[in-house]
């Protein structure tokens, strides 16, 4: 006589199974995967390095040349390396497993770079008509703390102060005014360009590119060239720049040529060719200087004119400007570089001797920065290391 058992739960259900009907077994499979076929070609490795206390070798035999070009591959092969992490027991791979145990922890472990591409982020959104705030929202989506604010943060104060005293000025904005080092209002915050990205131009010859932004309110920006343009059309000024504040400004109006606007010249960076054992031996050292005709009329005499070192000289690059005070320019240069102011005597065919100006030692590449930081008026915010040979912020 069967007697009924009481069921109140599921394990009840379970526990009763005398005829087994619920104790199902997947049908087994003799076919092996692709992940169990690189796991037991690995530990053919492993089982010859524990047999053999060594590595295996191409040219040794073939099943040892066999096992080194699988190891080879699997080794150039991230992906295979990734997934044999646990079966690596004498560390073949050159991986280390990696502990996850927080969000941080995943994030870091990103190899393929899946979570870090800003531009096609699984948050971009894809088929759907541009906002008409777009730049605003990228003004304010991709703001986060500035790390080394306080570099900046003197710049700003110095701005503010001279915005104050009218020794700086809010003007009307012209996208040609964004460079490297110079300040801009845009929603009543001030913020300064510390730098431009490598840029492109459209169809159209517009500019586009990533510029890292500055805010006074200690955070920064990777802003889209194009994103700022905008905001600063739609609600923003650029600020004017001093040279000094003993000084009248280098340019007015910065990076705007209108119809009033006078080209005065050319600055030009030229490097020596001389012979002179003095002068070969100084490295890293060019001309800049300033023309009101073309640069290769002026140097045509270089041979013989103390200015350019009593030897011919070649043509580095050459910048066209407008509203430039020749005078400016060189105090400017001798400000600016100080201790990196060539300091040689030339003697002319009369044998008299000269001290050439505007000769100086730093790399082109500073050269031609400090060039352009003098034209668009950016150069105030900034002064040169000749140690470190580097341009630095004040």
């Amino acid at each position: 006589m069967n007697i009924m058992k009481k069921i109140t739960s599921l394990d009840d259900i379970f526990n009763d199974d005398e005829l087994g009907l619920l104790s199902v077994k997947p049908k087994g499979s003799s076919a092996i995967t692709a992940d169990e076929r690189l796991v037991t070609s690995f530990q053919e490795i492993n089982n010859f390095i524990k047999e053999n206390n060594k590595e295996p070798e191409m040219g040794k035999g073939v099943q040892e040349h066999r096992l080194a070009t699988r190891l080879k591959s699997i080794r150039e092969d991230k992906s295979k390396s990734k997934a044999l992490l646990d079966f690596d027991e004498f560390k073949l791979l050159g991986i280390e497993k990696k502990e996850i145990t927080s969000v941080s922890d995943v994030l870091e472990d990103d190899d393929l770079g899946i979570l870090d591409n800003e531009e096609k982020s699984l948050f971009q959104l894809k088929n759907v008509p541009a906002h008409k705030d777009r730049a605003s929202a990228d003004y304010i989506a991709r703001r986060k703390p500035c790390k080394d604010f306080e570099k900046y943060e003197k710049l700003f104060q110095k701005c503010q102060a001279d915005l104050a005293a009218g020794k700086r000025k809010l003007v009307k904005f012209n996208e040609q005014q964004i460079r490297e080092g110079i300040f801009f209002v845009m929603n009543g915050i001030l913020l300064f360009i510390d730098k431009v990205f490598e840029t492109t131009k459209d169809k159209n010859g517009k500019v586009d590119g990533r510029i890292r932004c500055i805010f006074e309110n200690g955070t920064e920006s990777g802003m889209l060239f194009r994103s700022l343009g905008k905001g600063l059309y739609d609600n923003g000024y650029a600020v004017t720049e001093l040279i000094n504040t003993d000084e009248k400004k280098l340019l007015e109006n910065f990076g705007v040529i209108t119809n009033e606007d006078n080209k005065t010249g050319f600055i030009y960076i030229l490097k020596s060719l001389s012979k002179d054992s003095r002068i070969q031996s100084l490295q890293n050292l060019f001309k800049i200087g300033f023309s009101t005709t073309p640069i290769e009329e002026r140097i045509k005499n270089a041979p013989q004119d103390p200015t350019y070192l009593m030897a011919p000289v070649a043509i580095v690059t050459t910048f066209e400007c407008y509203n430039l005070n020749p005078q400016k320019l060189e105090q400017l240069l001798h400000n600016f570089f100080g201790s990196a102011c060539l300091n040689l005597d030339i003697f002319d065919e009369d044998g008299q001797r000269h001290t050439p100006r505007e000769w100086f030692i730093a790399p082109l590449s500073v050269i031609e920065k400090v060039t352009e930081l003098i034209i668009n008026g950016g150069i105030v915010n900034y002064k040169y290391d000749h140690e470190q040979e580097k341009i630095l912020l004040k």
